[in-house]
C-alpha cells in the first residue's frame, strides 16, 4: 500500500483540536486508505483512521461526514464517523471511528469456509443486522452500499459490526434525478434491479433488495440470481451483468419459473442449503426476489420482518440425538408430512424436545433452550443479553427436566389440576399441556 500517512504522524481533530496518533496501516480501498491510530496522544485510545484519497477528498464527503458525527450513530453497532480529522503536512482529511476487534470476522471468510459459524449464530447476525438497518433507516437515513464487504460478525456469538459508514445518506426515495446522484451507487451484485438499470438512485427501499441479498449469502452461501443463466454466461461482462442483476433477474428457486434454477456442480452451496431452513424462512425469501423484485415499492420484505424471523428461526433449532447436529423445526412440513426432520448431517430422524408456545412464538426446549424478555412481552424489544427463563435438568432425577424462572416476576402454573406458584430461581417440570402464566404472557408446553 502507497501510504498517504506515515507512522508517528500527529493529525488533529477539526473541532476538538485532540491529537490523533498514526500507528500503521490496516488497509485500503478505492475511497482512501485505514490506519490504527492513538486519539488523544500516544497513549490514548486505540482508534480506526480513514484517510481520503484526493480524488476522493471532496467538500461534498466533507459535508455528509460532518452531518453524520453530528446525528450520531443509530445503534452501537455502526463504527460510525466521531471526529473529523486534519494534517498540517497532508492535504485532505479523514476521520476516526471505532475500531473493530479482532474476534470480528467478514462474510467473505464465511464464503470461503474459513469459518464455520452455528445456525444459531447465523440466525443472530441476521437479526441484529436487520435491526441495525431499521434503525438507520428510521432516522431517514440510507446506506446506499449495503454487502458482504462492509459487515464483520463474530462467528461464535453472531453479534455484527457494521463499517464503512461515511457514505450513509439521507434517503433519496429511489429518486433518478442526476442532482441527486450520490458518490456510490452500490457494490455490483447487491445492488437493486432498479439500480442496475439506472432508474432509480439508492434509497431505503434498495436497501431492502441488499439486505434481503446479504442475508441469502449468509444463510444460504450462494447468491440468489445465480443459477443456470449465469453458468450459461461465457464472458461475465458489463452487458451480462446487466441482463442478470438489472433487466431479465430470476430468482433461483421461483416457485413458477424454474429457468434458472441452480447447477449440480456449479451452485453446489444453494443446493445444499436450500432446503435445510424452515418454510417460513424459504416463503420470505421467496417474496423478496419474486414479488420484491417486480414491485420494489411495495413487494419487499421489510426489516421488521428479517428481524422477526431471525428470531423464530433461532427458536427453531433443534439437535440431533445422534450427532448433535443443528436442525430446524418446520411445522409447515410437519402438517405436510407427519414427520419429524430428517438429520441434514447423519441421516437419522431427529427426536423433538419439549416445545412451549407464548403468544405468536414456538420456542424449542432443548438441553441449552432458553426465553428471553421479549418472549415473556411482546412490547420488549430483541434483547439476548438477559434469560428470563432457561431449561434445567432435576438435581436428582437426571430424566425430569423444567423451566428455572429468572425473571424478577413469579410465575402461576397449571397443570394436572392443580394451580401453583413458581417464585424467581425455582423451576417448573416440563409436562405436556402445562400452563404457565408469565404475567403479560401465557404458555402452554407441548410434549
Amino acid at each position: 500500500m502507497n501510504a498517504q500517512l506515515n507512522p508517528g504522524q500527529t493529525l488533529l481533530a477539526d473541532t476538538t483540536k485532540t491529537a490523533c496518533v498514526v500507528e500503521e496501516p490496516l488497509g485500503a480501498g478505492g475511497q482512501g486508505e485505514v490506519y490504527r491510530a492513538r486519539f488523544g496522544g500516544p497513549q490514548g485510545e486505540a482508534v480506526a483512521l480513514k484517510w481520503y484519497l484526493p480524488h476522493a477528498a471532496t467538500p461534498q464527503q466533507r459535508a455528509t461526514l460532518e452531518s453524520l458525527i453530528k446525528t450520531g450513530p443509530p445503534t452501537a453497532r455502526f463504527l460510525w464517523p466521531q471526529e473529523l480529522v486534519v494534517s498540517a503536512d497532508t492535504p485532505g482529511f479523514g476521520y476516526v471511528m471505532p475500531l473493530r476487534s479482532p474476534r470480528f470476522k467478514g462474510i467473505v471468510d464465511l464464503m470461503k469456509r474459513r469459518i464455520e459459524p452455528s445456525f444459531r449464530a447465523l440466525a443472530t447476525a441476521g437479526l441484529e443486522l436487520s435491526d441495525s438497518y431499521l434503525q438507520l433507516h428510521a432516522k431517514g437515513l440510507c446506506y446506499r452500499d449495503i454487502s458482504f464487504g462492509n459487515v464483520f460478525f463474530d462467528p461464535d456469538t453472531g453479534e455484527v459490526l457494521i463499517c464503512d459508514n461515511d457514505n450513509v445518506g439521507v434517503d433519496s426515495a429511489g429518486s433518478a434525478d442526476p442532482a441527486a446522484r450520490p458518490g456510490v451507487l452500490g457494490t455490483p451484485r447487491f445492488m437493486a434491479p432498479e439500480v442496475v438499470r439506472g432508474e432509480a438512485m439508492p434509497s431505503t427501499q434498495t436497501d431492502l433488495f441488499s439486505l434481503a441479498v446479504l442475508l441469502f449469502y449468509m444463510l444460504i452461501v450462494h447468491h440468489p440470481l445465480e443459477g443456470k443463466r449465469e453458468s450459461d454466461i461465457r464472458c461475465l461482462d458489463l452487458p451480462a451483468m446487466t441482463r442478470l442483476y438489472g433487466t431479465e433477474p430470476r430468482f433461483i428457486f421461483d416457485p413458477a419459473d424454474d429457468s434458472n434454477r441452480p447447477v449440480a456442480g456449479c451452485h453446489d452451496n444453494a443446493i445444499a442449503f436450500w432446503p435445510l431452513y424452515p418454510t417460513f424462512l424459504r416463503d420470505l425469501f421467496t417474496r423478496a426476489f419474486t414479488t420484491g423484485i417486480l414491485d420494489p415499492l411495495h413487494g419487499r420484505v421489510r426489516e421488521s420482518e428479517w428481524r422477526a424471523a431471525m428470531v423464530r428461526l433461532r427458536d427453531s433449532i433443534v439437535y440431533c440425538h445422534a450427532c448433535a447436529a443443528e436442525n430446524f423445526y418446520d411445522p409447515d412440513a410437519l402438517r405436510t408430512t407427519g414427520q419429524g426432520p430428517t438429520c441434514w448431517a447423519c441421516g437419522a430422524s431427529v427426536q423433538m424436545p419439549a416445545r412451549i408456545r407464548v403468544g405468536r412464538s414456538v420456542v424449542m426446549l432443548n438441553h441449552d433452550g432458553a426465553l428471553f424478555p421479549h418472549h415473556l412481552d411482546e412490547s420488549r424489544r430483541y434483547d439476548f443479553s438477559r434469560a428470563a427463563a432457561t431449561v434445567t435438568r432435576h438435581p436428582s432425577q437426571p430424566h425430569v427436566w423444567g423451566l428455572k424462572n429468572l425473571s424478577d416476576e413469579k410465575w402461576v402454573v397449571v397443570g394436572a389440576g392443580s394451580i401453583t406458584e413458581v417464585p424467581p430461581g425455582r423451576s417448573v417440570t416440563l409436562a405436556m399441556g402445562t400452563r404457565i402464566h408469565f404475567g403479560r404472557s401465557e404458555g402452554e408446553i407441548r410434549i
